[in-house]
């Protein structure tokens, strides 16, 4: 089963697993388009409706609902919480999470690192493997727009950008394998500045526009300047941010 299959993660997941030889069972709040013979099933994490019945005959969960802004605690703990309580018979719990969520102070990285430990201190046998940023997610945050031809960013950031398709794929091939409890973290090819990733896309795309870059106090811009949501011994992905930009022009 997968869990939260309209997300970016999810509906990537979904796509990588049409055609393959295992009964796939999704859920959401939302029915997804194009499902094919996936059998969808409503359900709620932060209201706990559906929960029951969606887990209904299923050996291995890849929990990909996430809801980094909204109702971010119930749907991340307390939501999560239940959900475990209801996971007896599953053999193999998947979570994604995020790199250097222990270490950087935002309220959701705090909250999916609360749920790393419920997991963690729970008898379900389960694998935890932290990714870096997706591609897009990056572009779509930070540079997406510019802004009186200027794209003005926090340019001391540093991101290891990854692609959602790798890590989906990567997670898929974690089915037949043992679970693992906190499995190695699979990061991007490339740790670069937000700033060069501005000038990239500049340069891919022939733009006339400029970087204006800025730099800020606090721990949240420090714990990212240094790197902490990055992890260099981990370059799993082969997809470099400048392919994803190129991928794009096609």
């Amino acid at each position: 089963m997968v869990t939260g299959s309209t997300g970016q993660l999810g509906s990537t997941l979904l796509k990588q697993l049409k055609g393959s030889d295992y009964k796939v069972k999704i859920t959401s709040r939302r029915k997804p388009e194009g499902i094919g013979h996936f059998e969808w099933i409503y359900s709620d994490l932060s209201s706990g409706e559906g929960l029951d019945v969606a887990i209904k005959d299923v050996d291995v969960i890849i929990h990909a609902a996430t809801s980094p802004i909204k109702n971010s605690k119930m749907v991340e703990v307390l939501g999560f919480k239940e959900f475990l309580g209801k996971m007896k018979h599953i053999k193999h719990l998947i979570y994604p999470s995020i790199v250097g969520i222990d270490e950087i102070p935002f309220k959701y990285y705090k909250q999916k690192y609360e749920a790393e430990e419920l997991l963690k201190n729970c008898s379900i046998p389960h694998t935890i493997v932290r990714a870096t940023q997706f591609h897009n997610f990056v572009e779509n945050l930070f540079i997406s727009k510019p802004l009186f031809k200027r794209y003005i960013v926090p340019g001391n950031f540093k991101f290891q950008s990854v692609d959602v398709g790798e890590f989906a794929s990567y997670l898929i091939g974690l089915v037949e394998k043992d679970p693992q409890g906190r499995a190695e973290d699979f990061g991007g090819p490339d740790i670069l500045t937000l700033k060069e990733m501005a000038e990239l896309k500049i340069k891919k795309n022939n733009e006339s526009n400029k970087v204006l870059s800025f730099s800020f106090p606090g721990k949240l811009y420090g714990s990212i300047s240094e790197g902490k949501n990055t992890n260099s011994l981990r370059k799993m992905g082969k997809i470099t941010f400048g392919e994803y930009l190129s991928n794009k022009l096609e």
